[in-house]
């Protein structure tokens, strides 16, 4: 399943930049190390190194992951990468880059895993409301299939955890909840459309007047309460990829 959206060239200098566990991949020993979540861990952990996070796999729940995208400039490692998904129970691939597309990579190498390609800008605005209805429209057929998709952009910073989150929502999580359950699996997560996504949950249910205004100003609360330093996450990231 393939659907287009307007996206932006990967030279943009601003591109994407669980309570469960997160699976860290391991290029020497191809291996997943798990990650499991502290009952005393704050909202905000700490993050010593953004460049670990970036591409490891982040379980949400057991129909949904984040992660970044796969090496494919190294396609040795990015194959490693793949296979670790698969193996992890990934039936389906929902890729947010509108600067960047792996599906035939993904296609070659296991084709067995459906592609969503729903590209998008990363320009620190908004997003659409087709875009959210995609990636909704995305997941519900996984979910339907009783399949599990891994969510992701470049960096899994920004586009991936919004679309997570607005999906959270759809399943019924509540909005502050969600955010929450994101950054504990993915502590890297700016998630700086949120905003974006919760506007189109209220839209989409009906929900206005003063319980709208009261919930997106709890989202943007907690962003500004729990904040992430996505000028330093971004420029460690891009500084390992150089």
């Amino acid at each position: 399943m393939t659907q287009v959206l307007a996206g932006t060239s990967r030279s943009n200098p601003t591109y994407c930049l669980k309570r469960q566990f997160c699976l860290e991949i391991s290029i020497s020993t191809h291996m997943s190390v798990p990650c499991v979540r502290s009952s005393d861990m704050k909202t905000t952990p700490s993050i010593s190194d953004p460049a670990a996070w970036h591409r490891r796999l982040c379980h949400i729940n057991d129909w949904l992951a984040v992660c970044g995208d796969l090496d494919t400039p190294r396609p040795v490692i990015a194959q490693q990468q793949l296979q670790v998904w698969v193996d992890e129970g990934i039936t389906d691939i929902i890729d947010l880059r509108g600067e960047w597309s792996d599906e035939n990579f993904v296609a070659r190498h296991a084709p067995e895993v459906n592609y969503h390609y729903l590209g998008t800008h990363d320009d620190g605005g908004s997003q659409d409301d087709e875009w959210f209805e995609a990636g909704l429209n995305a997941i519900r057929t996984v979910q339907d299939l009783g399949g599990k998709a891994v969510v992701h952009c470049h960096m899994g910073v920004n586009r991936a955890p919004s679309m997570a989150y607005r999906m959270l929502l759809d399943a019924g999580h509540d909005h502050v909840e969600s955010l929450e359950i994101i950054r504990d699996a993915r502590p890297i997560s700016g998630i700086i459309y949120a905003p974006a996504a919760i506007s189109h949950h209220l839209r989409s249910n009906g929900v206005d007047g003063l319980t709208a205004t009261e919930r997106k100003v709890q989202v943007r609360n907690w962003l500004n309460d729990n904040p992430v330093d996505l000028h330093w996450v971004i420029s460690r990231i891009r500084q390992s990829e150089s």
